[in-house]
């Protein structure tokens, strides 16, 4: 069982809880304390010491120089809830969702954004029951935190004091689409009513954009793996030289994603007999010769961002946040942890990286297909050119795809509208980079996908072709083929290219090549 405490949440963790449905454990009686501490006093500082504290007893952005009496405060928390389930669009994976509790609920078990321990553990409830709230995939601006995706989890879980048929939302239980009211009754979960703070505490935050990055993360770590794979294959494929893969080339540009992939390459390939095996060649296209230049970098890219969001599935990113003081008190700090500029470079920078490897990618698959570029093979890649037309149509596919890419990694960071009055001036567009991530590392995974198919294609039109594969590259091929047929006549190929997707998203190739010490695959 995995443990929530408020830092200790890890991008492994969270694949597991949101891709595996790891069960969640209870909250700790440590954890539990330090929440029902901070709460105390959230309720005393309103209840009793008549303190003015935003969001808790004041109205929200624009209307926050609004009073709120104590009395009020539980329905400012409902009213904050359903005021922000303004989301649109097709609902968000189960997986996105589940990240979002988890995530929530580590940041509540921190103490800082005073609420009771019963609300993170009824997020934790939810997830190890599956209730899955439906969050619509646009509507947050990736400032205020993702308030609306937020929100709509937050009335499921939560339920309004006075009228009891009040609006709950929607979600999955027991692969059912239900109203939030009826799924959580199945469940056996109770909603509770929120109280002052909660509301807010529930949906501000960067949490969306911090589930998505992470997934993307541990996705984009796969697909740097499986390029490096599919683009060894290719140069097999190729005949191309390994001269451009020797250290010394690589130790001289001081970058160590570059010699990385430069030593991963020379591993995947030696003992290749299909490599090196034109004497008349000098040197090859950069589509393979700057293979570690492209991917070097996004490895070193996808480095940096996973630092990034680890630190961030261990944030405060509600506002106000409540700190303990020296002598045992509590204060309330309003500031803007819940801006998304960080995750919006971040993911930003992580989609770009990852359009650039689909991009590389293509221009191989061109080659391949392409007589005068591909050192003998049919054109192409169909035994019989002209009657046949062979692969000539997935490296369409692959080219609207990276074309889609391109528009894709425009930088959603860059980007800001101001919204509430002006209150919210800046804002982060984090969001819309969350989405835009995501549909590019779906594209870069089918490219990848076209790639080993292409590749195998052209290692079976070389003669004597699989038998002249290094070890690593046959093993590549003959997992190319068990998810994929020889192209002998002309055909639909969909099918294949889902298949090898699937076979990518699975990891068989990565876990297959695990332990063996000349390959330093993620």
């Amino acid at each position: 069982m995995i443990e929530l405490t408020g830092h200790t949440l890890t991008i492994e963790q969270l694949a597991a809880i949101a891709r595996q449905d790891a069960r969640v454990a209870p909250l700790s009686d440590e954890v539990r304390a330090r929440m029902e501490r901070s709460h105390q006093w959230v309720i005393d500082a309103i209840e009793g010491q008549g303190r003015v504290i935003y969001g808790v007893n004041t109205g929200f952005g624009s209307l926050a120089t609004r009073r709120i009496s104590a009395g009020e405060a539980r329905q400012l928390s409902r009213n904050l809830v359903v005021l922000c389930v303004v989301g649109v669009g097709d609902p968000l994976p189960r997986e996105a969702v589940r990240a979002m509790m988890a995530i929530r609920a580590n940041m509540l078990a921190r103490g800082n954004s005073g609420v009771r321990p019963l609300i993170a553990q009824t997020l934790i409830d939810m997830l190890n029951a599956g209730v899955t709230p439906v969050v619509p995939e646009k509507g947050s601006l990736g400032a205020s935190g993702d308030l609306a995706p937020l929100a709509h989890i937050a009335v499921v879980l939560s339920r309004d004091g006075e009228d009891p048929e009040a609006f709950s939302g929607k979600a999955w239980y027991g692969g059912e689409l239900l109203d939030g009211a009826e799924a959580m009754r199945r469940a056996g979960i109770e909603r509770p009513v929120l109280l002052a703070k909660e509301g807010l505490a529930l949906s501000n935050g960067i949490d969306f954009m911090a589930a998505c990055g992470a997934l993307a993360v541990a996705d984009a770590e796969n697909l740097l793996a499986h390029a490096q794979i599919a683009a060894a294959l290719s140069v097999e494929a190729l005949a191309g030289l390994s001269a451009a893969f020797e250290a010394d080339i690589h130790a001289a540009s001081n970058q160590p994603g570059q010699q990385r992939v430069a030593a991963n390459l020379r591993a995947l390939t030696a003992g290749s007999r299909l490599v090196d095996s034109d004497p008349g060649r000098v040197q090859d296209a950069y589509s393979l010769r700057c293979t570690p230049q492209v991917l070097g970098p996004a490895v070193d890219a996808v480095g940096f961002v996973r630092g990034r969001f680890a630190a961030a599935l261990n944030a405060a990113t509600d506002n106000p946040l409540i700190f303990a003081t020296p002598d045992g008190s509590f204060r309330a700090l309003s500031g803007g942890n819940f801006h998304g500029q960080g995750p919006a470079l971040w993911l930003d920078l992580l989609g770009i990286a990852m359009a650039e490897v689909a991009d590389i990618a293509e221009r191989r698959i061109f080659r391949m297909v392409t007589p005068e570029l591909s050192a003998g093979l049919p054109a192409m890649l169909a035994p019989n050119s002209g009657l046949d037309g062979g692969l000539m149509m997935v490296q369409y596919t692959a080219a609207a795809l990276v074309s889609d890419n391109k528009t894709l990694a425009h930088p959603d960071s860059v980007d800001s509208i101001p919204s509430s009055a002006n209150q919210e001036d800046h804002v982060s567009m984090g969001a819309n980079a969350a989405r835009h991530t995501r549909e590019i590392l779906d594209n870069a995974r089918r490219v990848l996908a076209i790639e080993l198919l292409t590749a195998a294609q052209a290692v079976d039109l070389r003669p004597d072709g699989p038998a002249r594969l290094s070890p690593f590259g046959a093993m590549t091929y003959q997992q190319v083929r068990t998810a994929s047929a020889f192209v002998s006549r002309d055909r639909e190929t969909s099918s294949d290219i889902e298949a090898l997707a699937a076979l990518i998203a699975g990891r068989e190739l990565v876990r297959e090549f695990a332990g063996k010490e000349a390959v330093a695959l993620p």
